[in-house]
């Protein structure tokens, strides 16, 4: 999230920006839609949402422990963000691609920006990381440093290291007999240099910080108190233990980011799993993006690690001042305080569904199509439900999934109890789900041993889809169920990601389906269909259909539905640079265009002449926005979408992706009503400004609301509601029945 100051992070444009909004042309000319400075940069923008992830934490009004929590999220970003985008830029430098994005950048150009607005957050880190600190001590919550604690507490933190930590450190000598160690992704190290007594010569060590699951956490609570150390400083305090009779001259503390992106030839390869396997493999040994080194390093050390790291010292190494490695402020934030934490929330049942305990496809084919809103409404009551009740379902024939991430638990026990019962079973596991390949290499291996069939998508494609497909036979008839979501398969984040899901019967869309999953699994050609858009074949076009048939109807005459034009769109992302250019065209045109966009977007709003009818809104809040909604009125023959694609060239045109209409009133209403909350949010929307910054609304009410509060209360209400009706309903039937009774006995 972007600072209150809103500062711009695409310096290069603003002179030619400024110069549209404050000098336009008096005849308002044709613009040129390929112009570079109408397009903002993918990266930068990225790093503005940081930048407004990071605002949480800066907020007084954010709850003291969630903004540690914000402070992980933030740090845990970047880890990312070097991985992944750092790592694909410097692979393209290394490679001699000079050619520029659509934002005229080239990838050095956005290595350079990039690692100037890094160092700008890193700052704000550092500062916003001291003033958390300062405010958890209030409370009596403090991270100290083991030297400042009295000697006894000391002793027994000695005690725990001798037998808790120190059986599993191996120090690693660097010397002619010893070449420099292989250091590990996000691992943190110690740089000892030390000299047996008296000698004159110094000698260097390296001791690998054990923090994991199995070992220790990062931080070690101090006698029950909520008073931590980090394992790190234990380690250093006790550095005698590890080189006995050594005289330790200093120790520093550093880490490394390893470049995440390993792309094999698929089509070379003759087994999928195992060439995954190999690439994780080589994962592990990629080429370092990322040194940070604490903040006063000896500048000879400094260099030593730069250079046996293959690193440019002055461009890759990252000074860190307080914690190195914020993201296991996790295990901070993770205290049960509640008066420094949000409002408990306990995700409701859907009101349909919570207090009718039938067989939930007699509930579906009676009500119709349902609307899923995770995490207001609970997974595990729903979509669990609808999987773990095909599962034993007599009358269920056969279970499809797409499989892209997922926890486990009840999703592949329902699976595997629904092939001991005899069903067919097939499930597309996305093998390439990044940093999520071994976790699926386990899953897919675990339903194959059950006998289940198993495939890994379409050759070059990745599959992001989110769908459950069951074929169950309803009297004389099959007929065909579906969940097509927004989100992945994972109760965890079904708690932490607004997210929706679709619960649902439709016969045409259930024979679209039915030939995606023919296509997925088989060699049948790329099918037409009658109502989903999919990618990579219908999704794109279908967009720009649509956005090109607003401007249509748009400019008929009022008489005939024109003059009207709305094109409304939630997102993760606005990335593709045709779905921008053809936005751009709707809004020049007079369309008005509402864009709710969580993170990266390339479009500009309120440029005069071209975007005067757009905005942008960002919703940065306690849950992570993920839910995508395409909305266009078409001259009030309306028509939603929701499903897994975000507006970026590599989902449009690289994956298989899902959108499905809405038709559904009912189910309309409440998109609608999502949309319409989200868009007037004054207090966790930020709104971006046509310079591609962004400013956070400021409410009138210093009690207001922000969108996802606001709908948590939505969700409580309409459950409340319909247990209210259930209670009414019930009343009446056991009021007839007795009097009926009554009248009998009579």
């Amino acid at each position: 999230m972007n600072d209150a100051n809103a500062e711009s992070t695409v310096d290069e444009d603003e002179a030619d920006i400024e110069s549209v909004v404050t000098n336009p042309p008096a005849t308002n000319p044709e613009p040129d839609l390929d112009d570079p400075s109408l397009y903002l940069n993918r990266e930068l923008t990225w790093l503005a949402f940081n930048r407004r992830v990071l605002h949480e934490a800066d907020d007084p009004r954010t709850p003291l422990l969630e903004r540690v929590k914000f402070l992980a999220i933030v740090s845990n970003n970047l880890d990312e963000f070097f991985m992944k985008r750092i790592g694909g830029l410097k692979q393209q430098v290394a490679a001699g691609v000079h050619s520029p994005t659509v934002d005229g950048r080239t990838p050095m150009q956005q290595l350079d920006e990039c690692r100037a607005e890094i160092a700008t957050i890193q700052g704000d880190q550092e500062r916003i990381y001291r003033e958390v600190m300062a405010a958890l001590e209030e409370h009596d919550i403090r991270l100290v440093k083991v030297g400042s604690l009295p000697e006894d507490v000391r002793e027994r933190l000695r005690e725990h290291f001798r037998t808790n930590i120190f059986p599993m450190i191996t120090p690693l000598a660097m010397d002619p007999a010893h070449p420099f160690p292989f250091i590990s992704n996000l691992a943190l190290n110690l740089l000892v240099r030390l000299r047996f007594p008296g000698g004159s010569e110094t000698y260097m060590a390296r001791v690998k910080v054990p923090v994991s699951k199995d070992v220790s956490k990062r931080l070690i609570q101090v006698d029950g108190l909520n008073t931590f150390v980090t394992l790190d400083d234990l380690i250093m305090n006790n550095l005698d233990m590890l080189f006995p009779g050594m005289e330790i001259e200093s120790c520093e503390l550093f880490r490394v980011t390893r470049n995440a992106i390993v792309e094999p030839d698929e089509e070379a390869a003759s087994d999928l799993l195992e060439m995954i396997e190999t690439e994780l493999r080589e994962r592990h040994f990629a080429p370092i993006v990322r040194l940070e080194v604490e903040a006063g390093m000896e500048p000879v050390h400094r260099g030593m690690l730069a250079a046996e790291l293959g690193l440019n010292e002055a461009d890759d190494v990252y000074e860190v001042g307080g914690l190195m490695g914020r993201r296991d402020l996790f295990e901070l934030a993770g205290m049960e305080i509640p008066e420094l934490r949000d409002k408990p929330h306990r995700s409701g049942d859907h009101p349909v569904l919570g207090n009718d305990r039938r067989n939930i496809f007699h509930i579906i084919r009676e009500n119709g199509p349902l609307l899923l809103q995770h995490p207001y409404e609970s997974f595990s009551t729903t979509v669990e439900r609808f999987l773990t009740t095909a599962a034993k379902d007599p009358k269920v024939l056969a279970i499809k999934m797409t499989l892209y991430r997922t926890s486990g638990g009840a999703i592949l026990d329902a699976l595997i109890k629904a092939a001991r019962n005899g069903k067919q079973v097939a499930v597309m596991v996305e093998l390439k789900a990044r940093f999520d390949e071994a976790a699926n290499i386990g899953w897919a291996r675990r339903l194959e041993a059950e006998g289940i069939h198993v495939t890994y998508g379409v050759l070059g494609l990745k599959t992001h889809c989110k769908l459950i497909f069951v074929v169950r036979r309803d009297y004389s008839q099959l007929r065909r169920y579906y969940h097509i979501g927004t989100g992945n398969y994972h109760g965890g984040t079904a708690k932490l990601y607004t997210d929706l899901g679709m619960l649902g019967c439709d016969e045409e869309i259930g024979q679209d389906l039915t030939e995606l999953f023919n296509y997925l699994t088989g060699y049948s050609p790329p099918p037409s269909y009658r109502k989903i858009l999919a990618a990579p074949y219908t999704l794109k076009r279908g967009i720009l259909e649509k956005i090109e048939r607003e401007i249509q109807v748009h400019e008929r005459p009022v008489e005939q539905g024109g003059g009207d034009g709305l094109i409304q769109m939630k997102m993760n992302a606005l990335e593709d640079p045709d779905i921008a250019r053809a936005l751009y065209k709707a809004s020049r045109a007079g369309v008005r265009v509402d864009l709710i966009v969580r993170d990266t977007c390339r479009f500009r709003p309120g440029v005069p002449g071209l975007s005067e009818n757009a905005r942008v809104v960002s919703i940065v809040g306690r849950f992570l926005e993920h839910g995508r909604i395409l909305y266009f009125r078409n001259g009030g023959n309306e028509e939603y979408l929701i499903g897994s694609a975000d507006m970026m060239r590599r989902n449009l045109e690289s994956r298989v992706e899902v959108h499905a209409p809405v038709e559904n009133s009912e189910l309309r209403q409440e998109l609608r009503l999502i949309l319409d909350v989200q868009l007037a949010d004054q207090r966790s929307a930020w709104e971006m400004q046509p310079d591609g910054s962004y400013l956070q609304r400021q409410p009138d009410d210093e009690n207001a609301k922000g969108a996802q509060e606001t709908l948590m209360g939505v969700a409580e209400k309409r459950l409340s509601a319909a247990a209210k009706h259930k209670e009414k309903n019930l009343r009446s039937r056991l009021l007839s029945h007795f009097e009926h009774r009554l009248a009998n006995s009579l």
